[in-house]
This record gives structure tokens, sequence and C-alpha cells, in this order.
């Protein structure tokens, strides 16, 4: 299934289509900021036709009083159904937030800076929604889609896929023992199940290479008896950057293999990922450094050592953790 390409910065009050409507194991995520004097805003995912225009899920952060809540419902018919509302809110005036709606067979999963906030019970068949509508006191960063990792079937691989897994499969990968190098074969991701995963060690093309802006982001939970993990930006011949999160050394290690040897460490900045609990890793390439930001909030930042951006084209994902989404 073709990948929908995101909305960059809409203008508000903003109405997107949703290519191939929702169905199981289906994100979608929104990242932006509530402005500071906000007194509310909404995210609708929609069921737009010629006749009527339902609302499956109304995700409604309001901010009267002391403190904020949320409201959910489902608009159908012209009518809007009992509301669902929490005591809080985890979107507070002025902050920065990563929103992501994973549909499951049963339920909405709402996911706010990579930790679960609720569950919103289907009133109203996904198949039938087509469109996003968001509006209110917010600026949105970007709207992005991602789909369940289908399994991939040999017979049906064409000349340009087998080309882009001929290229993930060149050059090292790292070893999780220490920095030495070895060969791995490139994991063939497996059918969607009830909650949908990656294969670690997980590698994948970022096609085009970075550039000034682009991000990457990476979903998952902490495995309960963790070591460490990392996730790397590679080019052919070595690491731009090495991010290693390590929970017995309780810190995480930033590098660059280059010329196959490893740099100077940075290992500043704590370690703000918990073992059992899920995250958020995004990784914002700017024009002088690396901006990495975990559950919404920006951690770290790290200078490039590889200055020739667009060849750094690999993405790769391993140790003890799972992962649930990847967005390039």
């Amino acid at each position: 299934m073709a990948k929908q390409h995101p909305y960059m910065s809409p203008k508000l009050p903003f109405t997107g289509c949703i290519q191939g409507r929702l169905f199981e194991g289906k994100t979608i995520t929104v990242t932006g900021r509530v402005l500071a004097g906000a007194e509310m805003f909404c995210v609708n995912l929609q069921c737009v036709n010629n006749t009527t225009s339902d609302i499956a899920l109304h995700f409604n952060p309001r901010y009267f009083g002391k403190s904020g809540y949320v409201v959910c419902n489902t608009l159908q018919n012209s009518c809007w159904g009992s509301e669902q509302r929490s005591k809080h809110t985890p979107l507070p005036r002025g902050s920065d937030f990563i929103l992501t709606f994973l549909i499951t067979q049963d339920s909405y999963s709402i996911i706010v800076n990579g930790v679960h906030f609720m569950e919103y019970l289907h009133r109203l068949p996904v198949s039938s929604v087509n469109a996003i509508f968001v509006d209110g006191g917010v600026e949105i960063a970007s709207i992005t889609f991602q789909n369940p990792v289908e399994k991939n079937d040999p017979r049906r691989q064409n000349p340009e896929r087998q080309r882009y897994r001929s290229k993930l499969t060149r050059g090292s990968a790292w070893n999780m023992q220490g920095h030495q190098q070895h060969e791995i074969p490139v994991p063939t991701p497996p059918p969607y199940s009830a909650s949908p995963y990656y294969v670690i060690p997980y590698k994948t093309i970022i096609q085009g290479g970075l550039s000034p802006s682009r991000s990457v982001t990476i979903q998952g939970c902490v495995n309960h008896n963790a070591d460490r993990f990392c996730i790397n930006l590679r080019y052919i011949s070595g690491i731009a950057f090495h991010f290693n999160p390590r929970f017995n050394d309780n810190v995480v290690v930033r590098n660059s293999l280059i010329k196959d040897r490893w740099g100077r460490e940075e290992r500043n900045g704590g370690l703000p990922f918990y073992r059992g609990q899920q995250f958020m890793v995004s990784i914002t390439c700017d024009t002088q450094c690396y901006r990495i930001s975990v559950n919404g909030t920006q951690m770290f930042t790290y200078n490039h050592r590889h200055y020739l951006l667009q060849q750094i084209d690999i993405l790769e994902v391993d140790g003890d953790i799972s992962v649930s989404s990847v967005t390039v």
C-alpha cells in the first residue's frame, strides 16, 4: 500500500484527506504546540460523503478552569453521543506535543508524547473514516500517516526493491556488546497482528538522504530487562549519528563511526528512558546538528561530524526494545 505524504504546517481550520481510509494497525501522528492562551482545540476523524459528515472520533482538549481536561465523543446523524472525559490533560497550554492515534480492532488508542493516555471504543466503522480535521488554539507542525508492517513476498519484489535490499545489506552493523562490526541480513518484517511491531534489528532506506528540517521518528517500548539499544543514521561506509541509551550506566551515548574509527563520546544529559515504558524519539536534522526529542521534549543536540547529509540514507534500530512505528 502506497504511503501517504504528510501534511506540513497546515493553516487552521484544516481538513485533509486520509488516503485508503482507516483500518486496524494504522496510525496518525499530529505534532505541534498548544498556544499559551488556548481555550480548546480539536482533532476530528471524520466520515465525509455527499449526504453526511459524521465524526467517528472528536478529540477535544479544553482549558477552562485551573486545569484542563479532554472530551472525546462521536457525532452521528447530526447528534452527539455520550461524552468520554478525562480528569486531566497531558497537553498543557504552551507545550509542544506529539499526539498519536493508533487504530486497534476495538478502539482508538490515544498516545501523547509516547505515553498511553486513553482508549476510545469505536462507535462508527473505521473503514468509513476518510478525513482529518484540526482547529482551535494550536499550531500544527505536521500530520503523518503510518501503515502497519506488511510481510514481504519475495515473489512480488521488483528490481528496484531488490536494489534497495542489496544496499541495506552493504556495510556493517553495530554489535550491541561493543563497537565491533559484523554482517547481518536484512530482516523481513512480520505480518500485522494485534499490535504492529517491527523485527529487531530493523533497517530501512531514507530515500533521498537527510536534509535540513527532515526528521526521523521511532515509537516503541523498552524491554523490562533492557541493557541498551541504539538508533543509527548510517551512510555507506560509516555511522553519522549513533544514539545509544545504556540502562546499566544510566547514560545516553552519542557518537559517530567515521573511517572505521569511533570518535569522542558525548554522555551528558541523563537518561530519559525507563525499562518497561513506551517512548517516542524524534531526530531532526538541522544545518549544524541533530536535535533529539524524547516524548515531545528536546533532550539532546549533536553537532554534525559527517557533513554530506544526502549520503546519510539508512536508518538502523537495534537492541532491547520493541518498535511499533517508524516515520521517515
